[in-house]
């Protein structure tokens, strides 16, 4: 497997506006991100409206992908679920070649215990034929698996190879990092706390804005990596206001309009997402013409 570090970013799926993939704007966004210096790249994320892509879209979108990045960077493909019996199916019955690593994330609207949990994921690593690394979103999922149950998958299971903590708490990223077993790594999965995440031991982050803003973000990332606290606190704050324009209206919903708004592909979501509202659009325009033209 090729080392996961640094700057990963969860690819958007760009859209044509009668609802059909934009392969011509994913190639932009691709070529892009890797021309900027991101470090992995993550498939079939959130941000790429996985749950409305079927079978067939997803099949090609990975192998344009993977043609398109020619083994230069790692690819770490997403597959979650809430039935553990067909994620197991899933995952026993899907291609993992050109693949170094599967993100999944905490079971959704169920709300299982943490043993629940545990054992969904305990069961998704041995499935898995690549290093599995949890994601922990319960803004979305409906429920938090707690550092605990982090670090005890992390010491049961050495096909778990980290979290992508995306809860918003500093305290629980500082409970993980803190009682973590050597070799297991945790990626922010907030854009705006990427590098406190790294302060505190975080091995890089999966983000959304550097879907629009590669450049400064990966700069970002590197300087935190280096420790280089002064010159990454100082993007940080120079990228805060427009990240917090990203989530306004939902993801991907904003990070389309950026990518809109700088020409790299169109700002189309499939329902039950809307596009970003004007106000946003203009919001956004101002700020990326002054500092990010």
């Amino acid at each position: 497997m090729k080392e996961i570090k640094g700057t990963g970013v969860a690819l958007v799926t760009p859209f044509n506006q009668d609802g059909s993939v934009d392969y011509s704007g994913l190639e932009r966004v691709v070529r892009n991100v890797i021309d900027s210096g991101v470090d992995f790249l993550v498939v079939f994320g959130t941000t790429a409206e996985t749950p409305t892509l079927n079978d067939d879209e997803k099949q090609k979108i990975l192998s344009f992908v993977k043609n398109l990045n020619a083994e230069r960077l790692p690819i770490m493909v997403g597959m979650s679920g809430n039935n553990t019996a067909l994620l197991i199916e899933q995952i026993r019955n899907f291609d993992f070649t050109g693949i170094d690593a599967l993100l999944s994330a905490s079971p959704y609207y169920n709300k299982p215990s943490q043993e629940g949990i545990y054992r969904h994921f305990m069961a998704v690593a041995e499935a898995s034929p690549v290093p599995v690394m949890l994601y922990n979103v319960p803004g979305r999922t409906g429920s938090n698996m707690l550092p605990e149950t982090v670090v005890r998958l992390a010491r049961d299971n050495k096909n778990i190879m980290g979290i992508k903590e995306a809860s918003g708490n500093m305290a629980q990223v500082s409970k993980i990092l803190r009682d973590k077993p050597d070799g297991f790594e945790l990626y922010s999965g907030e854009d705006n706390l990427a590098v406190a995440t790294i302060a505190l031991g975080g091995k890089g982050i999966i983000s959304v804005a550097a879907n629009a803003f590669p450049k400064p973000f990966s700069k970002m990332i590197n300087y935190a990596l280096e420790g280089d606290a002064v010159s990454a606190s100082a993007l940080q704050l120079e990228l805060f206001e427009i990240i917090e324009l990203l989530f306004a209206e939902g993801n991907p919903v904003g990070v389309k309009t950026a990518l809109s708004i700088e020409g790299i592909c169109n700002q189309w979501v499939r329902l039950p997402l809307v596009p970003g509202t004007d106000c946003l659009r203009e919001k956004m325009q101002k700020i990326i013409a002054q500092k990010f033209a």
